[in-house]
């Protein structure tokens, strides 16, 4: 079962206008949320991050589109289909039908979709640079937008070369952010992230982690430009997302990576955080 505006439907009977602007022109965003032991992970963050995505591409939010109103309907997601402990909830929020590139109208529709959460990839991360196509810089870079075409290519090119993920860079040539994920390297206690404006993600996980190490005395957290080359002069590098929270990445070319400062920041992070 998905919930349309509120309405459940079966998958089958599921189905979207030809007029749907997300289909036709991209016109929407999206939110991953994690469900883990009963427990949206950071809910007002995220209610909070989509609020402001709409507002950014000039939708109009509904008057009762309140976080209770949020947290209400994908709760009714997941009680429809028997996910009470474990999920991975995906939120799409687009403009209503109508319209060329020009919209009809900045009014919103919603759809809500559950599956159960799966296990956190074990396995070796070996990653690699992603150079056919650069992202834009920039602060709509920033949102999770319905066109994701370059984290596609990526992700074609990385199954077919074995990789497990991929580095994306921007027009610049900076590191911008992997595939599914936000980036972070480690060097010595210095831990060093793309700045939003070089086009990454505004990552809920890493905008907490920004903000426990802030407050931590161990380890000093920079948001910056960072080069292609520093992945072979760091000595960890890390990932992270809504789902996997933070996993370590063990290979980047002839590189390997240590990963014992990475599981004191996990450990740190899990002590001090609140979802």
């Amino acid at each position: 079962m998905v919930n349309q505006n509120g309405s459940l439907v079966s998958e089958k009977d599921f189905k979207l206008s030809l007029e749907n602007r997300a289909f036709k022109y991209g016109d929407g965003i999206f939110d991953t949320l994690k469900l883990e032991n009963g427990i949206l992970h950071f809910l007002e963050d995220h209610y909070f991050r989509l609020m402001s995505s709409m507002r950014m591409l000039r939708m109009r939010i509904p008057t009762n589109f309140t976080q209770e109103y949020y947290e209400k309907q994908i709760r009714l997601t997941l009680n429809a289909n028997n996910l009470s402990q474990y999920a991975r909830v995906r939120v799409n929020v687009f403009r209503q039908d109508g319209g060329l590139y020009a919209p009809l109208t900045n009014e919103v529709d919603f759809l809500i979709e559950v599956n159960p959460l799966n296990e956190n990839y074990k396995g070796v991360v070996e990653i690699e640079l992603f150079k056919d196509f650069p992202l834009a810089s920039g602060l709509l870079s920033t949102i999770k937008t319905n066109n994701r075409l370059i984290n596609v290519l990526g992700s074609i090119f990385s199954r077919e070369n074995k990789y497990q993920n991929c580095i994306l860079i921007n027009e610049k040539k900076e590191l911008v952010e992997a595939l599914n994920s936000n980036i972070f390297l480690v060097k010595g206690t210095e831990v060093w992230t793309p700045s939003l404006d070089t086009g990454c993600i505004n990552g809920i996980i890493r905008k907490k982690l920004i903000e426990a190490l802030r407050k931590n005395d161990i380890f000093m957290i920079e948001e910056k430009s960072i080069s292609p080359f520093d992945l072979l002069k760091v000595d960890e590098v890390f990932l992270t997302n809504s789902i996997h929270e933070i996993q370590s990445v063990d290979r980047y070319r002839k590189k390997s990576y240590a990963k014992e400062k990475t599981e004191e920041i996990k450990k740190y992070f899990t002590s001090v955080i609140k979802v």
